[in-house]
């Protein structure tokens, strides 16, 4: 019996590749040559393939889809799927599968870590020593996490454990978003407000068009001279040229930043500050949790294969395509 066919249309990592080469037969268009070797490759697998394979960051127009007609399954090797064009895979009855949850604690870990990272300049602490300069008198003083306030945009899964975390540190916790939820944190439904009211801001929201630069001039203005900026989110959630602009006027005290705007390229003016903590993306970056995202996006592309329920259909689509 032959494998169902599927494309990739990101690069593999071998924990990733291998399961798939075992249990389907894989095109790989992202490592095609240049972009007419990506179109004859289309045309000569687009008969036959069923299933793709995105990571979180990849971008799919509508007319990308359609050039594989008989396209089944998009499964996205990452949470976010705002590069998927959902109203056409609607449209053409194509699911669409994330890998939720299995990441929540490591992004949690990763929004806390860089919290304390930031507000106690550890970085910059860990550099004043190696260039000797601990030898000319003391590291500057910095700020606690205890006692202080710290707002949330985006209470979902990974929000929530960002807020149980920081609340062990002994944060106050609010949160930002559409609706007020059922939880014992204080609810804002106007991001300037809550900004000027917390000394963290933290941006834990889905990227997309709805969020696009959401954290603006405005918050940042609002967040104030002794407010820290994290954002573990996308890097489209901030205008990042504010951002820039605010670090450099000291409105506001600092940031730590895991994602930007044009990854990988990140704002030379950001670099070299010790108020300021720069990731390469790595909230979710460890063996463990990458491999669980693997074998949920996997399981995804069998089960549906199979004829059986997906995992984790992205909720716009239910009720849009099949389970």
């Amino acid at each position: 019996m032959s494998k169902p066919e599927i494309v990739a249309i990101a690069p593999l990592p071998a924990f990733f590749a291998k399961p798939l080469h075992e249990n389907f037969t894989v095109h790989d268009l992202h490592g095609a040559a240049d972009a007419e070797a990506r179109r004859a490759l289309i045309a000569k697998i687009a008969p036959t393939t069923r299933g793709m394979v995105a990571f979180g960051g990849s971008q799919l127009a509508p007319d990308q889809l359609a050039k594989f007609p008989h396209l089944e399954i998009i499964s996205v090797f990452g949470v976010g799927y705002d590069g998927m064009p959902l109203a056409a895979c609607a449209e053409a009855k194509v699911k669409v599968t994330n890998t939720p949850d299995v990441l929540n604690d490591e992004v949690a870990d990763t929004a806390v870590a860089l919290t304390l990272m930031t507000c106690r300049q550890f970085v910059g602490a860990h550099k004043f020593v190696e260039a000797g300069d601990w030898l000319k008198g003391q590291y500057p003083l910095t700020h606690s996490l205890w006692g202080k306030t710290v707002g949330i945009i985006g209470l979902g899964r990974i929000g929530k454990g960002i807020a149980e975390r920081l609340a062990a540190h002994k944060m106050s916790v609010a949160y930002f978003g559409r609706n007020k939820q059922d939880v014992t944190y204080t609810y804002y439904s106007n991001l300037v407000e809550m900004a000027g009211d917390v000394d963290v801001l933290i941006a834990i929201t889905p990227g997309g068009a709805a969020t696009k630069h959401l954290v603006n001039a405005a918050v940042l203005q609002a967040l104030g001279p002794t407010g820290f900026f994290i954002n573990v989110a996308r890097g489209s959630v901030v205008d990042q040229d504010a951002l820039v602009k605010a670090i450099e006027a000291g409105t506001i005290a600092g940031a730590g930043l895991d994602v930007f705007e044009a990854e990988p390229k990140v704002p030379e003016a950001l670099f070299n500050r010790r108020n300021v903590v720069l990731l390469p993306h790595v909230a979710s970056a460890t063996h463990e949790t990458r491999q669980a995202m693997a074998d949920l996006a996997v399981e995804n592309l069998a089960l549906h294969f199979a004829g059986k329920p997906v995992k984790t259909l992205v909720p716009e689509l239910a009720g849009k395509v099949s389970p």
